[in-house]
């Protein structure tokens, strides 16, 4: 079995997978990747399903060895990856060789960077996930000299492919959708909220993300009297004093705050990947965009692959290769 080796880790890097789903019952919320889009990129430049495990590096990576030849991807907030003197790029995949270290510096914008592996990692799963929750007890952070196993890898051949970027590192327009307790706002309230520009405070984990704006805080006239309920990943939640909270993958799976609506899947990642002092405003859409926009993680990484090229391009398979005139001005074709 293949064998990943960690030399020096950051001070946040776990396991991750998609999560967990249907134990929201028990008050185990869903967890897994922060940037559920990252682990598709990972599948779709491997080849391989999204179900599959990686490591989730918070802020900062590490440094790494493999026991047998392995086929990486580096995906999520881009980080400076070299092998000895040699850069990698981002959101492409690479081959790591046994004699390789493979160091992974800070984000460079973002937060939470990935790596995934051909085979995935293949630790004993809990409760039909291999994904860390800290605060639930399941797993631990990576440390130095942690050894994990890897699956075995069937699709070896694709290596070496590349997919484009996008912005998601760096805030933005986040589209949210109304929920049960929306209308307890009354319409200024709604209409000040996203007419305001947050700015994302340093106070953030995997459980959410504190924004902070201008002018009075967020209230509804009868929140102290709303009953706690259920809540999921994308809730934005307001505290006593009307600071929105944007709930992650390891909320906490009831709560009392009021709720002005629910960032949409598709718009997690960028909150979740908002650097501290990034800008971050809201836009309110219907159900109907929301549903229209949504893929899931199999549909993405489908679409994802379609978008995958080969990070140096093989003469042989390149039908316009004669359209580069090679060798164009090298020569004259007079005998001297």
């Amino acid at each position: 079995m293949t064998t990943l080796t960690i030399h020096r880790a950051g001070p946040a890097m776990t396991v991750q997978d998609l999560g967990r789903e249907g134990y929201l019952s028990i008050g185990l919320p869903r967890g897994g990747a922060a940037d559920r889009k990252a682990i598709c990129e990972s599948a779709a430049l491997l080849g391989q399903s999204p179900d599959h495990a990686v490591i989730e590096m918070a802020g900062m990576g590490g440094v790494f060895s493999v026991s047998q030849p392995t086929r990486i991807s580096l995906t999520g907030a881009p980080m400076r990856a070299t092998i000895g003197d040699r850069t990698l790029v981002w959101n492409a995949s690479h081959l790591l060789m046994p004699e390789d270290r493979l160091t992974i510096g800070p984000a460079l914008s973002g937060v939470y960077g990935y790596i995934g592996f051909g085979g995935g990692i293949a630790t004993d799963p809990v409760m039909g996930s291999r994904s860390t929750h800290l605060t639930c007890g399941i797993g631990a952070l990576l440390e130095i000299g942690t050894t994990l196993p890897l699956g075995p890898d069937r699709n070896a051949d694709r290596v070496g492919m590349i997919l484009p970027t996008d912005n998601r590192f760096e805030g933005g327009t986040i589209r949210y959708i109304n929920g049960p307790q929306t209308a307890l706002f009354d319409d200024a309230t709604r209409a000040r909220f996203t007419q305001t520009e947050f700015i994302r405070d340093p106070a953030a984990n995997r459980q959410g993300v504190k924004l902070n704006g201008s002018g009075t805080g967020f209230a509804t006239a009868d929140q102290l009297n709303i009953l706690s309920d259920a809540i999921q990943p994308g809730d934005i939640q307001m505290t006593g004093d009307g600071v929105p909270f944007v709930l992650l993958p390891e909320c906490q799976t009831v709560g009392g705050y009021p709720r002005i609506g629910t960032v949409i899947p598709q718009d997690i990642p960028k909150v979740a990947q908002a650097p501290a002092g990034a800008k971050i405003q809201f836009t309110c859409i219907t159900r109907k965009d929301a549903l229209s926009s949504y893929q899931s993680p199999a549909g993405l990484t489908l679409n994802l692959s379609a978008l995958c090229k080969p990070l140096i391009r093989d003469p042989a398979q390149m039908a316009d290769l004669l359209s580069y005139q090679l060798i164009s001005g090298m020569i004259t074709g007079w005998d001297a």
